[in-house]
């Protein structure tokens, strides 16, 4: 779920890190003291023209750090804002009386709508008619047809998204404690433990990016300059930050369908476990979520194989609850829920 955003995300870093990675060559070819290297340029007429051109080592390293920062910035605010707005096209087939949504959503939503109508008029909402506006307000009032939450009423925020700004997005949406999640995540947590050597907080990390775009953007004096290293560890943050905000729209969608078991057991070495499963139809190559709220887990997998008191089965069909040998296409564990998508 959300894979394709994910995959945008992942796309655009991976484009940053090359582009990191190629500049850091060039400047070691155009500024290091090697005769053999500057021998085989100088015979390069087309190299030795373009090199004559380079701006000086400083500036270039100032360039690659405020353009860096500034799209990493943009990359996740853009997952962000895409995110938050599937999630609401979800809503409506998850709540599906618009009176029975919580108050905050009802309240962002109409007091955007408002908003919205205001300043229609302006470039950034060009793409909107008042009839779109509108109409999703109005089927969900008088409830004749359909509702629909317009992304744009909940998206009017003018701060940058630090940890308090993004909090607010998500529980505008229905989504609470949003940073609790990500701080609990595993591949955040990991983050922080490897890269950052526990000296740090996630929160402190976005922080910090956050400030250097900010200086990238506003034109100030940039003294403080990341090197290579630094730049591609705050793209792996960024990575796993929107990596751990997938997951937790992924659970808040899959929590609201059925929980058909919990896993028992779990073997490391054979990659399998036991799980308790209810009144249920199981069958090989059918896929299942595996979730763990309290560690911010939420894992798509698929059933690999099945046994049943040690005999391999291509379905189950459980009556009642019983005890079922799973194996799926990724790690499973003790503890973990089974939640299967209606």
């Amino acid at each position: 779920m959300f894979d394709e955003l994910l995959e945008i995300v992942n796309v655009n870093i991976s484009t940053v890190k090359k582009i990191i990675q190629t500049n850091d060559r060039l400047r070691e070819i155009v500024f290091r003291n090697d005769t053999v290297i500057q021998q085989k340029l100088d015979e390069n007429t087309q190299f030795t023209a373009l090199i004559k051109g380079v701006a000086s080592e400083q500036e270039w390293l100032v360039y690659d750090h405020c353009a860096v920062v500034t799209r990493l910035y943009a990359i996740y605010e853009r997952f962000v804002e895409d995110l938050i707005t599937e999630w609401l096209e979800y809503l409506p087939d998850i709540v599906t009386q618009y009176s029975d949504l919580e108050e905050r959503i009802k309240d962002t939503h109409q007091i955007g709508v408002g908003r919205l109508l205001l300043d229609l008029k302006k470039k950034r909402f060009e793409h909107l008619s008042i009839n779109e506006v509108i109409q999703g307000l109005f089927n969900g009032v008088t409830g004749k047809e359909k509702y629909k939450l317009i992304p744009d009423a909940f998206l009017l925020h003018e701060q940058n998204l630090r940890r308090e700004v993004l909090e607010k997005l998500f529980a505008d949406a229905g989504i609470s404690n949003a940073w609790e999640w990500v701080d609990k995540h595993r591949e955040v947590k990991q983050f922080i433990e490897d890269v950052r050597g526990s000296q740090t907080t996630a929160e402190a990390v976005l922080n910090e990016l956050i400030t250097y775009r900010n200086d990238a953007a506003h034109g100030a004096i940039v003294d403080d300059i990341l090197d290579s290293k630094e730049l591609l560890e705050l793209g792996e943050f960024i990575q796993v930050l929107c990596e751990a905000l997938a997951e937790l729209v992924t659970f808040q969608i899959v929590n609201k369908y059925n929980k058909i078991g919990q896993i028992t057991e779990w073997f490391k070495r054979s990659q399998a476990g036991v799980a308790k499963v209810k009144e249920i139809t199981l069958s090989v190559g059918q896929n299942l979520f595996l979730v763990n709220e309290a560690s911010s887990y939420c894992q798509l997998a698929k059933i690999d194989s099945i046994m049943i008191k040690d005999v391999p089965q291509e379905q189950v069909i459980a009556t009642s609850e019983q005890e079922v040998g799973l194996k799926f296409n990724i790690e499973g564990r003790k503890g973990l829920s089974l939640y299967m998508m209606a």
